[in-house]
């Protein structure tokens, strides 16, 4: 930019020095026209760009609000039933959305997965900043299909906040350090709906009726092999991811849980994949077990994503002694 406006500055000199530069050669009266006018021309033109290339930073402020979606698809992972990134039932280190460390992104979702007796949905929004903070909020209801707990609701809040702590699951290639995260989630339950005098999660042995997850995740992306490993450790009281309250007549204190999810990219915009999550058992009432899925992820745009999932959630109280299994169907969209 200096060089122009100095360029427009001697144009314009050149310009105004035209009388003494006649004195040294006589001109004709119309080349001296002529040669006045190229001179004009010439000054005009040089404050032409100097102009653009100071209204040039202002662009490059505005351009810089915008979210750059320049990180590689599927790299985001989706947003897992708590609401934060990852798989389908387990937190990842990665960030949500596509925004690089320069930029942010955020997604929304619904999620619905269905058993024989019971029905989950989920849904919230995650923001990820500078790729390295994640932000997210969700909502769980929890519906009875079956009798005696047909007409049963139970709804949970969540709130999580998620850290990059170390590695890059994309430039660390030519390094074995994973991505690293830790992650806080605040859990509250809502209460219980549709059974009578039984309105509390406390009413069925739970210590109480809001508890925190503690998670620490690391994450490998093997661009060359085209697989994606993560493993999760989760310090929890939660029953049933704290649909079922937290701690209980069993125990009340908080337990580590290891979380497992490997995916391998089919190709560039679908991955397939399996995770597995470990579950504390601390109510009389509920024989709980583990979580296990089988999953296609589907990624048209990076704007868009599409899960579904074969899942296995175990028993879930003792009113219904069945296998939970059923199809768990995800949609987020965002930057």
């Amino acid at each position: 930019m200096k060089h122009t406006i100095r360029g427009a500055a001697l144009a314009v000199l050149a310009m105004l020095g035209a009388p003494v530069l006649a004195q040294m050669r006589p001109m004709t009266p119309a080349e001296q026209e002529a040669w006045t006018a190229a001179r004009q021309q010439k000054a005009a033109q040089a404050m032409r760009q100097a102009s653009a290339a100071e209204a040039a930073p202002a662009s490059d402020r505005n351009d810089r609000w915008m979210p750059d979606l320049a990180k590689l698809t599927a790299t985001g992972g989706v947003i897992q039933v708590e609401g934060a990134g990852g798989g389908g039932l387990t937190p990842w280190a990665l960030i949500t959305g596509y925004g690089s460390r320069d930029s942010y992104g955020a997604n929304a979702h619904y999620t619905y997965l269905a058993t024989q007796d019971y029905t989950l949905t989920s849904y919230g929004v995650a923001v990820g900043i500078l790729d390295r903070l994640e932000l997210s909020v969700a909502k769980q209801e929890f519906y009875g299909g079956a009798a005696p707990l047909n007409d049963l609701k139970i709804t949970q809040d969540i709130v999580g906040i998620k850290l990059k702590l170390a590695g890059d699951a994309v430039y660390d290639q030519d390094r074995w350090l994973p991505q690293i995260a830790a992650g806080v989630m605040f859990k509250r339950n809502n209460g219980i709906g549709g059974l009578g005098p039984v309105t509390s999660v406390k009413q069925l042995g739970a210590a109480s009726d809001a508890g925190i997850d503690y998670y620490l995740s690391a994450t490998k992306l093997l661009l060359a092999q085209s697989l994606l490993l993560n493993g999760t450790v989760r310090l929890t009281k939660a029953n049933q991811m704290g649909l079922l309250g937290f701690g209980g007549d069993r125990g009340d204190r908080y337990q580590a849980m290891g979380e497992f999810s490997a995916a391998y990219l089919i190709q560039r915009d679908l991955a397939l994949g399996v995770e597995y999550r470990m579950k504390p058992r601390n109510l009389a009432a509920d024989p709980e077990k583990d979580y296990y899925d089988a999953f296609l992820a589907w990624f048209p745009s990076k704007n868009l994503s599409l899960t579904l999932a074969y899942v296995a959630l175990g028993d879930i109280t003792v009113y219904n002694p069945k296998r939970q299994r059923g199809v768990y169907l995800s949609l987020q969209a965002g930057f």
